[in-house]
């Protein structure tokens, strides 16, 4: 806490300094950025977060972000309901849909197995997905977890307990660096995963 400052400075600076990636300096230019903007614009900001915070939940179907009880995604009749793409986390649905190949519904884990980082397979929302695959309406899964440990790991998992449900499951073709994360990729990259996936 800079003592040149006041108690409401300070505490903006330390705010912005706990966002991931900004160190101290950039915190207080922050922060000096929004006292010189006019406070429409700071309060529409301020506004915009609030937003976030209290009108974004999870989707009753697929676990995507959404401000109704289901995601646009989920609702739009010109999706094919009968295949699931399913994925680690909602930022993963942003990737796949800027190839625009994408014309499947989702389902966001909320996360990987990983027992040394305490999640377990009951941490994520694989028994909502077996709910909706024997729900008789889904043709094909196309796991869509990272090409990682910790993606495969879940991927095989997840494969086991579709199995014995009689449906098609797929996996994007290896396009997909290994240790890669779907975030991160390109948009190439992912459109020849997509359109090149496999059997499991």
């Amino acid at each position: 806490m800079n003592p040149a400052y006041t108690k409401s400075l300070n505490e903006l600076i330390e705010q912005f300094a706990k966002l991931p990636g900004i160190g101290p300096k950039t915190a207080e230019r922050l922060a000096f950025y929004i006292l010189k903007t006019p406070a429409p614009q700071a309060l529409a900001l301020a506004q915009a977060i609030s937003d976030v915070k209290t009108r974004i939940h999870q989707c009753r179907v697929c676990f995507n972000l959404a401000e109704t009880e289901v995601c646009s995604i989920c609702s739009d009749s010109r999706r094919d309901q009968s295949v699931i793409c399913v994925i680690e986390q909602p930022k993963d649905v942003i990737s796949l849909e800027k190839t625009g190949l994408c014309k499947w519904v989702y389902h966001v884990l909320n996360g990987h197995i990983a027992p040394l980082e305490g999640t377990e397979p009951d941490d994520l929302t694989i028994d909502a997905l077996l709910k909706r695959v024997r729900g008789g309406a889904v043709k094909e899964v196309v796991m869509a977890t990272n090409p990682n440990l910790e993606g495969d790991g879940t991927s095989l998992y997840i494969h086991s307990l579709l199995n014995p449900l009689n449906v098609k499951i797929t996996r994007l073709a290896r396009g997909l660096p290994s240790g890669s994360t779907i975030e991160f990729s390109s948009g190439s990259i992912l459109s020849d995963a997509i359109l090149n996936r496999g059997e499991f």
